[in-house]
């Protein structure tokens, strides 16, 4: 018995032409192994050049040099004595329009880091020492001489004057605003939570200047918090007189000589310390090597950033063609 199966018309049926879509959609890796094959000479083109220009650059970059000192806090907290006395004594204090706190003194080290990256420290500290040249015209250093070479087209050495062509509000000569922008990019000061060392950096085209503005950096800041301590404890000191003219309680008087003790002791300590802030551990040094620029990896990076340009110009081009092959001509 032979059975005749009919397909009824209005049954669905997928559409034959669904998968043929779906591979022209899909990308056909022979084909992009073979648009790569046939485009391999102008892949290695552009790849020598991007190569050769990255050995051009890296050749042509100056080489920086770093130089660090470890620091570690040298003052004690302020505050140690006055939280004993606040404990003791507070009551009696706020009598007399003194506030002792309840808690310790702020961190100085803290404190000082922040000093040391303001805007205020770094334009004294450039105006102090003068190295305005020095960090905003060198172009490079000259081993031989251990001398700085200045971009002529920015300062004039022989003259001491900047010859530099600026649009306002900007001038030949930087401002300090300028000079922050670039010393805070090159000096930098971390802690470390755990032991609380300080760690300063400067990095220059010369390691002697490097080496000498560490120097300079922690004389200063040693320097500029002694004077604000000294000169804040003579005007507590001042206060605290005025206050004991002004009660005839004897306690209060107790406490406000001790306060005065206090601040004596800030001065004393201040005068007998040069470092009184940061005390060097490890001083700084002219770096024998260059800290960068890596000039095998800017050379590697340039030679495979040379080599993705040209695979993806092989590619783009071959399906921008492949694409106008395609349109209906009219």
């Amino acid at each position: 018995m032979n059975t005749q199966i009919t397909q009824n018309p209005n049954t669905y049926q997928p559409d034959a032409q669904f998968p043929q879509t779906v591979r022209e959609d899909e990308i056909d890796l022979r084909e992009l192994f073979s648009v790569i094959w046939q485009g391999k000479w102008l892949i290695i083109a552009i790849t020598v050049v991007f190569a050769i220009g990255s050995v051009v650059f890296a050749i042509m970059q100056p080489n920086i040099y770093k130089s660090e000192a470890l620091l570690a806090p040298a003052a004690e907290e302020q505050g140690g004595g006055l939280s004993a006395l606040a404990s003791q004594f507070g009551g009696l204090a706020s009598l007399a329009g003194v506030n002792l706190g309840a808690k310790g003194g702020t961190d100085k080290t803290q404190l000082a880091i922040e000093v040391l990256k303001s805007r205020q420290f770094s334009s004294d500290f450039i105006q102090k020492h003068n190295i305005l040249a020095d960090l905003m015209a060198a172009k490079k250093w000259d081993r031989d001489s251990d001398k700085i070479i200045y971009d002529p087209e920015l300062y004039n050495e022989q003259t001491n004057t900047w010859v530099r062509e600026v649009e306002a509000p900007f001038t030949p000569e930087p401002s300090m605003q300028e000079a922050y922008k670039v010393f805070s990019k090159i000096m930098a000061v971390s802690s470390d939570k755990e032991t609380g060392m300080v760690t300063i950096s400067v990095e220059h085209l010369s390691p002697t200047v490097a080496q000498q503005w560490i120097t300079w950096l922690i004389q200063d800041i040693n320097k500029v918090m002694k004077e604000r301590d000294v000169a804040e404890a003579h005007r507590s000191t001042e206060f605290l007189n005025q206050q004991i003219a002004l009660t005839n309680v004897a306690d209060i008087k107790t406490v406000l000589y001790k306060l005065i003790e206090e601040q004596a002791k800030t001065i004393m300590f201040a005068e007998v310390r040069d470092e009184y802030v940061f005390k060097t551990i490890d001083p700084a040094l002219a770096p024998e090597e260059k800290a960068k620029p890596k000039r095998a990896l800017i050379c590697v990076l340039g030679t495979m950033l040379g080599g993705m340009l040209g695979v993806m110009f092989v590619l783009v081009r071959h399906f921008m063609r492949k694409e106008q092959n395609l349109e209906p001509r009219t």
